[in-house]
């Protein structure tokens, strides 16, 4: 058992956030309402791997390798032009039209991909999604782009800059990161003049510290993460000694794990005393992609109630309110059918147990991104949480 702890921890500590890579054909400037830029082809744009990547022609025909990149198209309004999409991308409306690229036992198959011949590849890159697949593809011909991992609000509005204008959605892109960029607005007028309360995050034993996009979502939505209070960076576990001491006033659970953990440290909280703690959709927390405006919203909302009402009141009585293309209230998904062939079981999806992909990964409605720690960490995040319990019913005497 230590020898599985320690490739656990080996494996989270290995998982770094990577800085957003630029260069020329992408537009950078995100100022709310300014005229959307023009996609112009050939673009050559230095990915996350170092590799200058042209795209010739307007793609017709595009794979994605993760969730978060998937969710983008459909956010930008091109998703006409996925072909192709992982399992775990299901939640999104007509994800079953498209060719699954997963095969039983894997995320991502090679040999799927490389047969479909897409005009361009985009691959976040992650514990699922690494340097060596993009370089398996790339060696079959194909057209690859890699994204660092997305550890800020601000580079999820960059890629999606970026696969706009890679993908020949430039407008669409820029309309979707004008609409972040009011619902932000309104988010930050709410919390300005509010005192942050005390947050946890916790999934699985684990938690998320600085460095990540989760910490800005929680920071963002008018909560101060405990986590980073005590020094955690990045995804690590988190134990209930912390939990006692740094006593949240709120706990955020994600849906795929929605149990506070069994625990001491805590049930002392005044988050569980006060029973204040959220479940927010796992699609719109861990994947670094648009609609994690959702889960901002939703935990300002959760966290300030009244504050973030009066400022949405304020925001939809002023003109400019209605000069960004409007997006409904929840983010449109749908059942967890499958994409398209090859056919696969239920056994084909990662048990409930998986689970820290932008976080560890569980069933279709998890990520496979880069705030998340694959399959393995995951089992590894279980074998944590029993040891923990074991340790509580041992203190108790039990």
């Amino acid at each position: 058992m230590k020898r599985a702890i320690s490739i656990v921890l080996t494996v989270v500590l290995a998982v770094g956030i990577v800085g957003t890579v630029t260069g020329a054909g992408i537009a950078t400037d995100t100022t709310m309402g300014q005229e959307a830029p023009e996609c112009e082809f050939p673009v050559t744009q230095t990915d996350a791997t170092g590799t200058e990547v042209t795209v010739e022609e307007e793609p017709d025909s595009v794979v994605t390798l993760n969730p978060s990149a998937a969710q983008t198209m459909w956010e930008i309004g091109a998703k006409e032009k996925v072909t192709g999409v992982t399992k775990h991308a299901s939640n999104l409306e007509g994800a079953a039209k498209r060719q699954n690229i997963s095969n039983e036992g894997q995320t991502i198959s090679h040999e799927i991909v490389i047969d479909m011949q897409p005009d361009i590849v985009l691959a976040p890159l992650s514990t699922v999604t690494t340097k060596e697949d993009v370089k398996t593809l790339r060696d079959a011909g194909l057209t690859v782009y890699a994204y660092p991992t997305a550890g800020s609000i601000d580079e999820v509005r960059q890629r999606t800059l970026e696969t706009g204008q890679l993908v020949g959605a430039c407008e669409g892109a820029q309309e979707t990161v004008d609409w972040m960029d009011e619902q932000l607005e309104i988010v930050e007028n709410a919390v300005e003049s509010k005192e942050k309360t005390d947050v946890l995050y916790t999934f699985y034993g684990y938690t998320t510290g600085t460095g990540t996009h989760i910490h800005e979502i929680l920071e963002t939505a008018g909560g101060n993460n405990i986590a980073a209070d005590a020094g955690i960076e990045g995804y690590q576990p988190v134990n209930e000694e912390i939990v006692l001491s740094e006593n949240p006033e709120w706990i955020v659970l994600n849906s795929d794990s929605p149990e506070v953990p069994n625990g001491e440290g805590y049930n002392q909280t005044a988050a569980v005393k006060q029973d204040q703690t959220v479940i927010v959709d796992i699609t719109t927390l861990n994947r670094p992609a648009p609609r994690i405006i959702y889960s901002i919203t939703e935990l300002a909302q959760t966290f300030h109630p009244e504050a973030y009402a009066e400022a949405v009141d304020a925001a939809e009585s002023t003109p400019t309110a209605t000069e960004t293309p409007q997006k409904t209230a929840t983010p449109e998904t749908t059942s967890t059918e499958e994409p398209s062939t090859p056919e696969m079981t239920a056994t084909d999806e990662p048990t409930a147990t998986d689970e820290p992909t932008e976080t560890p990964v569980s069933d279709s409605n998890s990520d496979d991104d880069g705030s998340g720690f694959g399959i393995a960490v995951a089992l590894g995040a279980v074998v944590l949480s029993v040891m923990a319990l074991g340790t509580s019913r041992l203190r108790r005497g039990s």
